[in-house]
């Protein structure tokens, strides 16, 4: 009676997740997609874990979006206290925000921490679009180099950075790409620097045949969705030289690497030795509260503001910093950056360990709490294995394990927790990382 009873709880829940998704698709149509193959119905979160609606725990080994985790009081309760108090825009007077940016701009050091400012918007795609016109009007050209499976924003002008959107992407004439700096594939690391620093230098001689000039060069500074790749610490220091060479600006796609993610500095491109003109953020700024911009230097806001007003009404409101000093203060005060260095150390050395078990684990990539695993067929062609990596990214959800695939080829684990993750999360995760394998592999010759 009891197994015929849980047989009926499992139909029943398996009928009202179907008649959800039927809703979703009929209410929010075709554009949206969700995530593995049995979507996850969540219900609540808490710290690195989310619920479902049948109350069965995942491990959130994914969402940046909450650094402190989800549902953290203490920014919870700022957004509660502030709401109640004042929700307005920035043409009135606010020392929030004030203090926010006085707080902010030091960490970028250089000179955007000398006399540089802040500007918010409300996403990450609104911080890339700004910039976009800010090195526009900095530069007096328009021509962007980005890498070929970019992903920069879903506004009209960044998805035209965005070639990872696949078939809806519409490449402008004033967009050239280049190959993500493979380290995976490359010879050595001098030759993934060279290969992309002449790549560049190739598509700025191609930007200025064409009759135009070259504005910025705007990379994801651990090129997140051409596959995670952040080494070696030498890659940019001569793309940054040859893109100032030719009159453009050199702009840092901060917001999926940014606030600790990586563990050793507050924002990804400082493991580069390298002084951005502009810095834009997003994602986890407000633990889950819309809020993003960027940061730039006194010269290019110059540019930009003696000929063109800002205003965003959501943007930088009083809600939103609110929101983004409590999370500061939270990766601060709970030394989430070192966390995520000695946690991201420790979870590393454990994939690359489980790389030795199995021929088809063909790299182990990034530092920090941003990690990725690329899944290849053969060791010796490096072949990608898009379907062996969906297959493990769903076999992961089943055993309550929530990750998602990255790259042009999308073979590759894409790992991101919040940044409060523990050591006893990584064990969690790697044992149904390895049951996954065994179970996926055990008939091929992969193990």
């Amino acid at each position: 009676m009891k197994q015929t009873n849980t047989s009926l709880l499992s139909q029943n829940a398996a009928q009202a997740k179907q008649a959800l998704l039927q809703r979703r698709a009929r209410l929010l149509g075709p554009a949206y997609r969700h995530f593995y193959t049995d979507p996850v119905h969540v219900v609540r979160g808490n710290g690195v874990f989310l619920y479902d609606k049948e109350g069965r725990e995942y491990l959130d080994a994914y969402n940046n979006v909450v650094p402190l985790g989800h549902g953290n009081r203490d920014v919870a309760e700022a957004i509660s206290r502030q709401m109640a108090t004042l929700c307005t825009h920035t043409r009135y007077l606010q020392d929030g925000i004030l203090d926010y940016a006085e707080d902010l701009v030091g960490t970028f050091g250089g000179e955007i921490a000398r006399d540089g400012h802040i500007m918010l918007t409300c996403t990450g795609s609104e911080a890339n679009d700004l910039a976009l016109r800010l090195a526009r009007a900095a530069t007096g050209a328009d021509s962007v180099i980005i890498t070929q499976h970019a992903y920069h924003g879903n506004s009209l002008s960044t998805a035209a950075l965005s070639p990872s959107l696949g078939k809806s992407f519409l490449r402008s004439d004033w967009v050239r790409l280049v190959p993500a700096p493979d380290s995976y594939r490359a010879a050595s690391p001098e030759e993934t620097v060279r290969n992309f620093t002449n790549h560049i230098e190739s598509q700025i001689k191609d930007i200025e045949r064409s009759g135009r000039k070259l504005a910025a060069l705007l990379i994801d500074s651990f090129f997140t969705s051409d596959g995670v790749f952040s080494d070696p610490v030498t890659l940019l220091a001569e793309a940054t030289r040859t893109v100032r060479g030719a009159g453009g600006l050199v702009v840092m796609d901060e917001v999926q690497t940014g606030f600790a993610r990586t563990g050793n500095a507050l924002w990804g491109y400082q493991r580069y030795g390298i002084e951005p003109d502009i810095v834009t953020l997003g994602k986890p700024m407000g633990n889950g509260y819309p809020v993003a911009g960027l940061a730039t230097t006194a010269k290019v806001a110059r540019e930009f503001g003696e000929n063109t007003r800002y205003f965003n009404t959501f943007g930088g409101n009083t809600v939103s910093v609110a929101a983004a000093q409590a999370t500061l203060r939270g990766i601060r005060e709970q030394h989430l950056q070192d966390n995520a260095r000695t946690v991201g150390h420790v979870f590393k050395a454990a994939l690359k360990a489980l790389q030795a078990k199995y021929e088809c684990i063909g790299d182990v990539r990034g530092e920090g709490l941003y990690l990725a695993v690329e899944l290849i067929t053969g060791s010796a062609q490096k072949s990608p294995a898009p379907a062996l990596a969906s297959t493990i990214v769903n076999g992961l959800r089943e055993r309550g394990v929530l990750i998602s695939v990255t790259g042009m080829h999308a073979n590759s684990l894409k790992i991101r927790p919040p940044l409060i993750f523990s050591y006893n999360h990584v064990d969690r995760f790697m044992s149904a990382l390895t049951e996954t394998l065994d179970a996926v592999l055990r008939s091929t010759r992969c193990i």
